[in-house]
């Protein structure tokens, strides 16, 4: 069995997800395939509880100072012609999004409640109380379900790139219900697959979240950059019991919560004068000093000074899974400690989207497009997603004249083994890995912990295909692979880079390597 489509599809998140809607209504008659590995809901999008930066109010805000903001987070590493792009493009894709009937919170004027966020000079944050990523996939979901032409493929794990003289035909994909390997064919095919969370021990991403499309594109030659650029997001609630990581939003800090150490030193005036609300990359390397200082675990958000009605009318979700691990924030600060967060790197884009293999596109936070440099500001991903899906559909919408099939010739089925990959096996190395790259890959970075960690990363690599070419894979097998695959350009980049930038710090000599 083989699939045809126009247009495929990888990721239904906000990015994949937008791109689908835009092409199906521009081209009726065309077909829109999405191939999402779970359920067609579950994506990082999902769990985004910040919101939206995006330039509003023009009075005491203008896009030269969301520029501004996101040059100096970058740290001399962004972009700057797409930054404005994106800076500027953010209102109208706003806009488009409540067309689509996706719910923003209101002050009691009536106009959209902004909220600020680390690294930002104003308000600028438009949100769903602090579920904002969860109604937008809600929105964009059931928009996308409107369309005819959309068809959705769940549980459905893209493996490969079917390449030809660097030109993309479409993908290899694993039917998860029956472990049968098929052919899609497509004239065009965009990434939107997402980040790498599941590569650390100690993430906010969702447990989809395993490089996949970096992955693919990596084995199909696409160039790839800014891999060691990792964002740790400062504050996600400590509780070492839970089987997931839960997120305490910036937004908390930017309603006013103070980070204390256990004796109740509020530290990071120590560090910045902005205080609780300096960029990420600033926060999460204060706190990890501070726990190096004091050999503790974790240290605290203090919201007990807050107006607690408005904390939970703000923060509900937030509020409720407190409650949950015993945290009551009325009275009691919240166990907070920085875990993996965004990768700012990934498969290399212009400002279309296009990528290095021909037909073959990306956006969403598989893409690095040049708009977060070294360090992502708070609330661009989400905007990025947007704005990057909008230059993907007006690229295709403009230049895409063919309505003809192709042929290509490629083995009419995958070989199959015998025997599944031992899900014991995977388990270990999984578990191993996820050590290796929270211990040697994290906020601070050693040059021989970076070395030894590559050559470890190799040798399960080569692992990886003896197993392959013995045994049926399955899809937490790929996973795996594929965790293994973006573990090396993370770290391999990190060996390489001599100097200090945004979400990136290495202590001691740079050992000159050459890859």
């Amino acid at each position: 069995m083989k699939l045809e489509t126009d247009y495929l599809i990888l990721g239904s998140g906000i990015a994949g997800l937008t791109v689908a809607i835009k092409l199906a209504q521009h081209f009726p008659k065309r077909k829109v395939l999405i191939v999402t590995k779970s359920n067609e809901d579950e994506s990082n999008t999902k769990y985004a509880q910040g919101g939206i930066a995006v330039v509003i109010d023009g009075v005491s805000d203008d896009f030269e100072k969301h520029i501004h903001d996101t040059l100096v987070c970058g740290d001399g590493l962004c972009n700057r012609e797409v930054v404005e792009m994106v800076v500027k493009e953010g209102p109208k894709r706003l806009a488009e999004l409540i067309q689509w009937g996706t719910q923003f919170d209101l002050n009691d004027t009536g106009t959209l409640d902004l909220a600020k966020e680390g690294g930002h000079s104003n308000s600028r944050v438009v949100h769903y109380k602090d579920q904002t990523g969860r109604e937008i996939e809600r929105a964009i979901l059931a928009k996308a379900h409107q369309q005819p032409n959309i068809e959705i493929l769940d549980f459905h794990l893209a493996t490969d790139l079917i390449t030809d003289q660097n030109t993309c035909h479409g993908v290899w994909v694993l039917d998860e219900k029956t472990n049968d390997m098929l052919p899609i064919f497509s004239r065009f095919t965009i990434l939107a697959t997402g980040g790498i969370g599941q590569v650390y021990q100690q993430t906010t991403n969702a447990t989809i979240a395993t490089g996949d499309g970096i992955a693919m594109a990596i084995r199909a030659k696409a160039k790839i950059s800014d891999m060691e650029f990792i964002q740790f997001h400062p504050t996600a609630l400590y509780a070492p019991q839970s089987a997931s990581t839960f997120l305490i939003s910036e937004a908390v800090r930017g309603f006013g919560a103070y980070l204390k150490t256990k004796d109740g030193h509020r530290f990071m005036l120590d560090y910045d004068d902005r205080g609780e609300l300096a960029s990420r990359d600033i926060v999460s390397r204060s706190i990890e000093t501070e726990l190096k200082k004091s050999g503790d675990d974790c240290v605290y958000l203090d919201c007990t000074h807050l107006d607690l009605v408005e904390f939970k009318k703000h923060f509900p979700t937030i509020y409720q899974n407190c409650l949950l691990e015993g945290v009551d924030v009325a009275t009691a600060w919240i166990p907070v400690i920085p875990t993996q967060h965004y990768l700012c790197g990934g498969v290399e884009v212009d400002k279309n989207g296009l990528t290095s293999i021909n037909r073959l596109l990306a956006c969403g936070e598989c893409a690095r497009t040049g708009l977060h440099g070294a360090n992502r500001l708070a609330s661009n991903s989400l905007l990025e997603a947007l704005v990057y899906a909008h230059q993907i559909y007006t690229y295709l919408g403009e230049t895409d004249s063919e309505n003809s099939s192709f042929s290509l010739k490629i083995p009419s089925h995958y070989p199959q083994k015998a025997k599944n990959v031992s899900s014991a096996w995977v388990s270990k190395h999984r578990e191993a890995l996820q050590n290796l790259m929270q211990q040697n890959a994290g906020i601070v970075r050693h040059d021989i912990d970076l070395k030894n960690t590559l050559k470890q990363l190799q040798l399960w690599k080569n692992e990886c295909r003896e197993m392959e070419r013995e045994f049926a894979v399955t899809k937490d097998f790929l996973e795996l692979k594929n965790s293994i695959e973006v573990s090396i350009p993370i770290v391999a980049f990190s060996l390489k880079r001599h100097e200090n930038k945004g979400s990136f710090y290495k202590e001691g000599k740079a050992i000159n390597l050459q890859f």
